[in-house]
């Protein structure tokens, strides 16, 4: 009788870590969502990146006009300022988020770079494409961002 409580037991004790080993932490983890603090941080953001992102034609007229320092004013300006507000939103992303807006913004400082080397040599070919080439990072870097819930 002694033998067949100890087995019975043995038993148990199998059965418990088994089932106690199949329901860990990770089956019932939430999906990361965003906190209130990170979307009023990141929406404070969003109406400047916007607004550099508008001014688009004005930059493409002022490069066709070859108004060279007025474009390098918009570039080391209102662009550069956005590019910094991209910085400071990437924290406030969701961590599966962070890594591509870090390489948007390594992309638009590269295209900035290129766009005022063209600027420097008076080329309004490259120019151009480099400045779409930047709103377009910028572009990017916006759709990344949560939308603003209506409500």
């Amino acid at each position: 009788m002694v033998r067949q409580r100890s087995i019975f037991s043995f038993f148990l004790v199998l059965l418990a870590t088994f089932l106690i080993s199949c329901g860990g932490p990770g089956v019932a983890i939430a999906p990361p969502t965003y906190t209130a603090l990170q979307l009023e941080k990141i929406q404070a953001y969003v109406p400047e990146i916007q607004a550099v992102r508008d001014r688009s034609d004005e930059l493409k007229t002022l490069i066709q006009k070859g108004d060279w320092i007025n474009v390098r004013n918009f570039i080391h300006g209102p662009i550069t300022e956005a590019r910094l507000h991209l910085t400071y939103v990437t924290s406030n992303l969701l961590p599966k988020d962070q890594p591509t807006a870090r390489q948007i913004t390594r992309d638009l400082f590269n295209d900035l770079v290129k766009l005022d080397k063209a600027t420097s040599a008076g080329n309004p070919l490259v120019a151009l494409n480099q400045s779409q080439a930047a709103f377009t990072d910028i572009d990017k870097f916006l759709d990344l961002l949560p939308k603003k819930e209506e409500g």
